[in-house]
């Protein structure tokens, strides 16, 4: 693996490769991107591609990337734009890309605004709440966790955060009448540390669920799209997400083996099945070629 660095007029990014460019087997590289998450967040399923040059980076203002521009916010456009120009840097486009969570968003603004980028996404489980039939009780259930953590910190954040993401079905009155998560039951700190600049849980991510799909564009796009969602993501909101906006592009979504962080290992604090998880990307991957 390589790290390299990437100056733009408002960011540094770091981004890593891992294998040759150009590439051994003359396929495109395999880019690899989330948010909130970083590129740390990609190390168990990177080593289960060894025959493939992967690509991972750490969005701006996260991880190794600093943010020079003075703004909080993760906003698709501009993280797409950071994806493109490390596209550019590598100059080895067209890429293969498996994007996550929020990073699945960003990968849609991407293939929107950049189409020649991407030949093949494969999206897992963006949490694009605007392609719900509930979109508006959605929104407000996604404000829920984020005033909880600013009125009582990330433990009462957190545990509001996992009871939306775990619920089933629509976001009824059932669920806003229901008592407020209890942090100590899911083993999450009850006292207030006074920090509320969670990438997750402030505001700085609301611009990503509250985007919305350019379908047209995308469908217009050169790009295979492949949306999917974890087994054990039936029923929950990502797997909602996934499933509608996949049935707007007009195909199937891809089951995937465990969760939404199902790529992860031990080190997630959460792992999955990255083995499982990896031999159903390398299908899907290998599917058109």
């Amino acid at each position: 693996m390589t790290t390299h660095t990437l100056e733009l007029p408002d960011a540094t990014l770091t981004y890593d490769v891992h294998g040759p460019l150009p590439t051994a087997d003359g396929r495109p590289p395999l880019v690899m991107i989330g948010l909130p998450m970083d590129a740390s967040g990609f190390t168990a399923l990177a080593a289960h591609f060894p025959d493939r040059t992967v690509v991972t980076y750490d969005p701006r203002g996260l991880g190794r990337s600093v943010r020079t521009d003075g703004e909080v916010d993760n906003v698709p456009a501009v993280h797409a734009g950071d994806v493109h120009a490390i596209i550019e840097a590598i100059g080895a486009g067209p890429v293969e890309m498996f994007a996550s969570s929020g990073g699945a968003i960003v990968a849609l603004a991407l293939v929107t605004d950049h189409p020649t980028d991407v030949s093949t996404l494969v999206a897992h489980e963006p949490p694009l709440l605007t392609a719900l039939p509930d979109a508006a009780a959605a929104d407000r259930a996604a404000s829920g966790y984020r005033d909880a953590y600013a009125a009582k910190g990330f433990g009462a954040g957190m545990a509001t955060f996992i009871a939306m993401t775990s619920w089933q079905g629509e976001f009824t009155e059932e669920y806003f009448d229901a008592p407020a998560a209890d942090p100590a039951l899911f083993g999450l700190p009850v006292s207030d540390d006074g920090v509320r600049d969670d990438p997750l849980l402030s505001q700085r991510s609301r611009p990503v669920l509250g985007y919305r799909a350019d379908i047209a564009a995308l469908t217009a796009a050169p790009t295979r799209i492949v949306l999917g969602y974890g087994e054990e993501s039936k029923g929950t909101v990502t797997e909602r997400t996934s499933s509608a906006l996949a049935d707007q592009l007009g195909h199937q979504p891809v089951l995937f083996p465990s969760h939404h962080g199902g790529f992860t290992g031990p080190e997630s604090g959460y792992p999955g099945r990255p083995e499982a998880f990896a031999r159903t990307l390398h299908g899907v991957l290998d599917r058109i070629n």
